[in-house]
This record gives structure tokens, sequence and C-alpha cells, in this order.
């Protein structure tokens, strides 16, 4: 028998753990806002203790936390030491998540079983990965026993607010510089590069009014539609622009939150919205933000008594191929396609993620783990998200080979 067969064995053998591992981090709620994950952090470290794994804890001052929006951060990082010489390679999944919404048939936190998949908020995005890289460790030290090389797994909190408290923070502290990457997936796909997003929230001031006498005043809504009209004009002109990334097709804007205005018969003083502009892997993220700035500027300047804010709430960049990361790209999709009997292609996603942090850093990583063929599937941040306990078990035996085949004696 392989150590293939062997590690596939060893998955199989714990899978039922596997599954409960990962019913108990469900049951756990991280919906972000309103962000109050150190109780999961907890939770999580108290786990792993179990399997003999020690999580150093990491909380992030709450000051910073606060100021940031959210309530408490604290991540994780398990060290296994295996030698000197060979990779280092980190495992990242996110526990922080959006709140479940409405719509549910499952309870969102009751990780229940029903025909095959496991139902909740994050059971796919991502504590499922949480427990499929949990366990290819486990597998691969019980199976291999590397004799060089170490794996970090990296259990953090902040991908729904951008990642810099998250991810990003651990490196700028110093707490970890890994070799190679993995981060938690979504679909069967390797994903090597995805977009990178602005998000923007403009603030249009006119003068409030009785609606009698309109023309006393001057109303910030009309405002809001010169600039809006403007916007949804360039967003049109996106499709001209191709990315030459797979799976990655143009940019895009999206105007997804607008309020203002004091009552029926007031003429509105001031109207707000959010919007958020997708980035392909090609653009520049100043030249976009300079863009869209001068868009609305000159939509305002066209406007007697208009005037606004534009203040930017998110920048992140895009994910591109680093140098280096050829080999973990060739492993998992090489076992990939052995174990799940078709080709595993590496591609882009029009998603933006955390992990873009490390590739910043000059870290190689690729986004791969227990997703479905497709996140539409997986009813990521929908009602009665769910992961297919099938897929999950596979990306377990992937990911414990692709560690094998990277910390290998050379």
């Amino acid at each position: 028998m392989t150590d293939y067969a062997r590690l596939d064995a060893w998955v199989d053998a714990h899978f039922d753990e596997a599954v409960r591992f990962l019913q108990e981090l469900v049951r756990v709620p991280t919906d972000t806002p309103p962000g109050n994950n150190a109780p999961h952090a907890a939770r999580t470290a108290e786990l792993l203790q179990g399997f003999g794994m020690q999580a150093e804890a990491h909380p992030v001052p709450a000051a910073d936390v606060q100021a940031y929006g959210m309530q408490s951060i604290t991540n994780l990082i398990v060290r296994r030491e295996y030698g000197g010489g060979g990779r280092r390679i980190a495992l990242n999944a996110h526990g922080d998540v959006v709140p479940p919404g409405d719509g549910w048939t499952h309870d969102p936190y009751g990780a229940e079983i029903d025909n095959g998949s496991l139902y909740g908020r994050a059971a796919a995005v991502s504590k499922s990965d949480f427990a499929s890289f949990t366990f290819a460790v486990r597998a691969l030290e019980a199976v291999v026993g590397p004799a060089q090389g170490a794996v970090e797994l990296h259990f953090t909190y902040d991908e729904e607010f951008g990642g810099l408290l998250g991810p990003g923070w651990l490196l700028k502290q110093g707490l970890t510089r890994p070799d190679l990457m993995i981060a938690a997936g979504f679909s069967y796909e390797v994903v090597t590069a995805h977009n990178g997003c602005l998000q923007m929230e403009v603030t249009v001031h006119g003068k409030m009014a009785h609606a009698a006498i309109p023309s006393s005043g001057v109303d910030a809504l009309q405002g809001a539609v010169g600039i809006l009209n403007a916007l949804y004009a360039q967003n049109a002109k996106y499709r001209e622009i191709t990315s030459q990334v797979p799976g990655i097709s143009h940019p895009y804007l999206n105007v997804g939150r607008i309020e203002g205005g004091t009552n029926t018969n007031v003429v509105p003083g001031k109207v707000s919205f959010k919007l958020d502009r997708r980035m392909i892997p090609e653009e520049n993220a100043a030249d976009v933000e300079a863009d869209i700035r001068r868009i609305i500027q000159d939509a305002a300047a066209a406007m007697p008594g208009i005037s606004i804010d534009i203040k930017r709430l998110l920048l992140a960049n895009s994910m591109r191929p680093l140098p280096g990361g050829q080999p973990l790209v060739q492993a998992i999709q090489k076992h990939g396609q052995d174990v799940f009997g078709e080709p595993i292609p590496a591609m882009g996603t029009p998603l933006y993620t955390d992990v873009r942090l490390y590739a910043e850093a000059g870290i190689p990583g690729v986004i791969y783990g227990a997703g479905p063929r497709t996140v539409l599937e997986s009813h990521a941040k929908r009602s009665d998200e769910r992961v297919v306990l099938e897929d999950l078990r596979r990306a377990t035996k992937v990911v414990a080979r692709t560690l094998a085949d990277l910390l290998a004696t050379e």
C-alpha cells in the first residue's frame, strides 16, 4: 500500500470524528457583524487540544477591534515542527461569517446532516476547512511522519471585514512567515488569482426644504441620481475590459445600499449610498479609485447646490500568482484528479479574499478546500448553506497527499 493509500485510509477511518469536529464549530455562532469571534476561537483551541494540538491564541487589542467595527478577535496558530530544512506550509481558514438571514429550512447553528450534506452558517465557507486542514495534518503525522519542514494552521477571524486584523495582523506582527500557503476553498478548482475590491460611501448634500416650496431647497436625492447615472454609465463600459485570467471576466460596479431623506413631504437634504467596485487582477487599485472619485466629482459639479463627501470603506488588492507556487498548484491538481476522478483546473475567481494578504507579503499560495463544484451550490452567504460531506472527505485526502509531497525529503 502506498503512502497515498494509507493517508486515504486514515482519513476514512477518522471521518466521523472530523464531521463531529465540524459540527461543534458550526454550533458556535460567529456572525460578523457584530463580530464577537473570540468565543469560537476558544472553543476551537479546546477541541484541538483534544487532538494533542496546542493552539497559540493571539488576541487583537480590543481598542483596535472596536475601532474596526467588531467586538472581539482572537486568531489562532498551531505550529507543527518536523525538522530542519524543508518547506513551512500554512493552512488558513476563517471562522467569521455573515449573519444567517432569513429563509432557512435547517437551523443555521444546528449543524444538521440531511441527505449527505451538513447544514449551517459557515458549514461550507469556511469552517469546513477547519476540519479538512486539521484532519489532513493529523493524517500526515500519523501515516508519513515528516522528517523536515513544518505545517502551521492559521484559524483567523477577519475575512468578512477584509482580513487586516486576521492574516494581515498575524503577518504584520511577525508571528508567521511560511514559504507556501493554502487557504480555505469554495469550489473544486485550484484558485490562483482573484479580483480586488474597492468599497466607498458617498454622501450627497443638498438643502432640506418643505415639499410645498421645493424651489427653496436643493434635492440631494436628485443629485444622487445624477451621480448614480454617471456611475452606471461607466459600469456599462467595464464590459469592454477583459481579464486574461480564466474564471474572471471584467470589472464591475454595484451600489448595494442607499439611504437618506427626512419625510415624504420634505425635500431631502442628504442622501448616502455605498458602492462596491470589483477590480480584475490586471487593474491598478490606485488608478481605479482615482477614476471613481473623478466620475463622482464631475457629476456633482454639474449640479448647482450639490456637494459631496467620499469615504473609502475598503481597498482589497487583487491576488495574482507568485513565482514559487507552481509545485503547490501541481500537487493539488495531481491528487485532486486522482481523488475526484476529474481534472482540477487552476483558475481565478471574481470574489476577493484575505488570501491576498499572504500574496502581498510575498508568500505564494492558492485557494483550495472542501468546496462544491461552484460557489452557488454551497449556498455561501445565503440560506441553507451546506457542505457535501463526501466533498469534505475528498478534499481532506487531497490536502493530506499534497502536504506529504511538499514535505518529502529531497
